[in-house]
């Protein structure tokens, strides 16, 4: 508590002003009666600063040990002093909870703090959160806490309107900054309980809920919040004015992470959309392709499509910059690469003049890498050219070695680009990956430290492995991105694509 000496002459209208600024409730709220079992109403422990390193247990579950004491006639300075602890202690609450969730970088991870927080304010064990953004672009899903997958399905069976959160999404939203809860401190003993809503409560183990919606002010409503409690309870007022500010943050910040969510899904959609929906299957070669993108979109692509003369064309680059642009410019430099391999693949380094040339003339500002090869399969044989871009890796049972190629600058950075092709003979069984600077650069490591991990990653390949460029192509994901990296997100794209010899 705060040391404050009964001497100290406060003048009480000026702090009962303080307290409605603050948007705080009366700590002598705590014990207020709500019309409820006297065990809900029982005084609580001592509250300190801060928040309880456990969720506490609900009210309703806790037993006096001992006959309440007598009262005790406190004087103005001591009930001040009460007040103003208790005013310090739910500041102190809500501010640690409001940073915890804006900690969070996900959606998923918001939710889950969401709902933990929540049950510590209300006082309440378990929890579900429905994801439902008034606008109908989404995403829709449902979270929970303390409650297994089959547990929401079982929810999920109940008809929505019976449902506390059912009511407030169906519901029109309320008057700006209003909140609607529901409270149902005893559902068994409701009037017209749905049967099948008594018979999931039953089967769940709950007695009683409370529900919040989750809105903001520039998205609408996002969608509910639902504690359940395992006996007949409902929160006092004091937690529920806490729960109510605790959730007007909540949906701002969730309002943000769903838009970031949004822009994610789409920047990958559009690029996944702008590389091959599949991979051609060409005699004589099996093919596989891995693609992460970071959450803005970025410019780094593949391609892989069947030439004349039983012939396949293999390239993989990379655009500068990312997001919106540079995925709209990968989109442009792969569509012009595919039609000068058609028209002239069997010479890389034609190939990759005329995409010099087009985007020097068309994009002066921008520069890309690329790597253009010209397979045979029936020869085993290869023809390449890069500009500015790694080098591919061959990996086969005698040897796994990076291909020499001739030094060049990207695409755009000189007046007229040509550099001479490289051919490789390949044996059978041996696959060629070819990858872009992405998959080095989020090792974190130098550019010599990460090849050098990259050609460990393909030399400890197991034998069965080497077999399959899917299972090939997967494990030098992980081994060169280990601890999640390869899925983490990253300003930084990855593209990798192998091509085994039968």
């Amino acid at each position: 508590m705060l040391d404050i000496s009964s001497r100290v002459r406060v003048h009480v209208e000026t702090l009962l002003a303080a307290q409605n600024d603050m948007g705080v409730c009366d700590a002598s709220e705590r014990n207020a009666p709500v019309g409820k079992p006297d065990a809900m109403n029982a005084p609580h422990p001592p509250k300190v600063a801060g928040i309880d390193s456990a969720v506490p247990a609900p009210a309703h579950t806790v037993a006096p040990s001992s006959p309440p004491a007598p009262a005790v006639t406190a004087g103005p300075g001591a009930l001040l002093q009460d007040r103003l602890a208790g005013w310090v202690s739910d500041l102190t609450t809500l501010h640690e909870l409001t940073e915890r969730l804006t900690r969070t970088a996900t959606l998923a991870d918001a939710l889950q703090e969401l709902l933990r927080a929540g049950a510590a304010l209300v006082g309440a064990r378990r929890g579900l959160v429905v994801l439902e953004p008034a606008d109908g672009l989404g995403p829709r899903s449902t979270v929970g806490m303390g409650l297994a997958p089959a547990d929401l399905g079982h929810i999920e069976t109940v008809p929505r309107g019976s449902l506390p959160y059912g009511d407030l999404l169906d519901a029109p939203l309320g008057p700006p900054g209003g909140i609607r809860e529901i409270v149902r401190p005893d559902l068994f003993a409701e009037d017209g309980l749905d049967p099948r809503h008594g018979e999931v409560a039953r089967r769940l183990g709950y007695a009683a809920s409370y529900a919040l919606p989750l809105s903001a002010d520039a998205a609408g409503r996002l969608g509910a919040a639902v504690w359940l409690y395992d006996e007949p309870a409902e929160p006092v007022a004091r937690r529920r004015h806490l729960v109510g500010l605790y959730a007007r943050y909540a949906g701002a910040q969730l309002a943000r992470l769903l838009e970031i969510e949004r822009t994610r899904a789409c920047m990958a959609t559009i690029s996944e959309e702008l590389l091959p929906s599949r991979l051609p299957r060409v005699s004589g070669v099996q093919l596989a392709a891995r693609h992460r993108t970071g959450p803005r979109g970025g410019g780094d692509w593949y391609d892989a499509l069947p030439l004349p003369d039983a012939a396949l064309g293999l390239a993989v680059g990379s655009v500068t910059g990312s997001g919106p642009s540079a995925v709209a410019a990968m989109g442009r430099l792969r569509a012009s690469l595919r039609a000068y391999a058609v028209m002239e693949g069997e010479d890389p380094v034609a190939v990759l003049s005329d995409l010099e040339l087009l985007l020097r003339l068309t994009e002066p500002a921008r520069s890309a890498t690329a790597l253009f090869t010209y397979v045979e399969p029936a020869l085993h044989k290869i023809t390449l050219a890069g500009a500015g871009h790694c080098p591919p890796l061959l990996i086969g049972e005698r040897r796994t070695e990076f291909v020499e190629t001739s030094v060049s600058a990207p695409l755009g950075m000189l007046a007229c680009w040509e550099a001479p092709s490289i051919e490789v003979q390949a044996d059978p069984g041996e696959t060629v990956l070819l990858y872009t600077d992405g998959l080095l650069q989020r090792t974190g490591d130098p550019a010599d430290r990460a090849f050098a991990r990259l050609h460990a990653a393909a030399a400890g390949l197991p034998r069965a492995k080497r077999r399959d460029p899917d299972a090939l192509v997967d494990h030098v994901l992980r081994t060169v991105l280990p601890d999640g990296l390869d899925v983490a997100d990253s300003e930084e794209d990855v593209v990798l694509l192998a091509a085994r010899f039968e």
